[in-house]
């Protein structure tokens, strides 16, 4: 909280809340209702790698599905230091009395899926960076961790199964990595769409950026995929107020983009992204209204 008060006091004295703000005036309506239009869709995609992954629970309600992730979603970008990844569990017993054994594993496993896309995508937007060759051996190397993680919990999977001892222990593990993919399609079905994902949210983003700075768009690129990193900071602010910001201002650094220059736009980029949240919170009350 201190974070936040703290950035807007400093927005306000540095540049003030209506000069930043007045760029909004100039856009096109329509681009902007695109924009969010676009980031629904991303977050309906989102949704579907859920709905896929718990099928079996979910079936004939992805409706419902959609609204527990635009819950989970603007509770995730609201409260601070990751704490909303709290409401997941929460939400998946409530709505589809899936047990916290298996819906932890199952976000632990989406997590590790994001941080793995965002840093993939990064690698992609710099490959034609010097020197070329490690950044390709960088991002082949990258490549395979999802699938390899996939493989070893079902070897570890196997082999707890194949043990005679450990008794509660041996039982909970056992629990735990049901939660994880448990067949090929699962994990390529989960990884497909958190890719797609990523990719479609990313590129809004970005041109959301360029409407408020002329900058390269590699740079807006990375841009927006250093201000959806910091959200795993140890120390994250309200709404990641500040730290969002810091993310993006530093990513913009090395294109010759001065923090005088790339904060305003943070600002507005951040602005972006919570009201797209918010908004699909609100139309997550209709959507999970009728409960199972």
């Amino acid at each position: 909280m201190a974070i936040f008060v703290a950035f807007v006091v400093f927005v306000e004295l540095y540049y003030g809340w209506r000069e930043l703000l007045a760029p909004w005036a100039r856009l096109s309506p329509m681009a902007i209702a695109g924009a969010v239009a676009v980031v629904l869709v991303s977050y309906g995609v989102r949704a579907m790698r859920l709905f896929h992954y718990f099928h079996a629970e979910m079936r004939g309600a992805y409706l419902r599905c959609l609204g527990l992730f635009l819950q989970h979603n603007v509770l995730n970008n609201l409260l601070p230091m990751r704490s909303g990844e709290l409401s997941f569990p929460v939400l998946m017993a409530r709505y589809f009395n899936v047990p916290v054994v298996r819906s932890v594993p199952a976000l632990l496993w989406f997590r590790m899926l994001d941080f793995h896309a965002l840093i993939g995508i990064a690698l992609v937007v710099t490959a034609g960076w010097p020197p070329a060759r490690l950044a390709a051996a960088a991002a082949l190397l990258w490549l395979p961790v999802p699938y390899l993680a996939y493989r070893f919990s079902g070897w570890l999977s196997r082999w707890l199964t194949g043990v005679s001892r450990g008794g509660r222990l041996r039982s909970l593990g056992l629990k735990v990595l049901a939660g994880l993919p448990q067949s090929p399609s699962h994990f390529w079905f989960s990884w497909v769409w958190t890719v797609v994902n990523w990719v479609v949210k990313l590129a809004v983003f970005a041109w959301v950026l360029l409407l408020f700075l002329d900058v390269a768009l590699k740079a807006a690129w990375l841009a927006a995929i250093a201000g959806d990193l910091t959200s795993v900071l140890p120390v994250h602010s309200v709404a990641g107020a500040g730290t969002f910001e810091a993310g993006v201002v530093a990513a913009l650094l090395p294109f010759g983009v001065s923090p005088e220059q790339g904060l305003p736009a943070a600002v507005n980029l951040h602005l972006f992204l919570l009201g797209t949240a918010v908004l699909g919170g609100l139309l997550s009350l209709a959507l999970v209204a009728r409960r199972r």
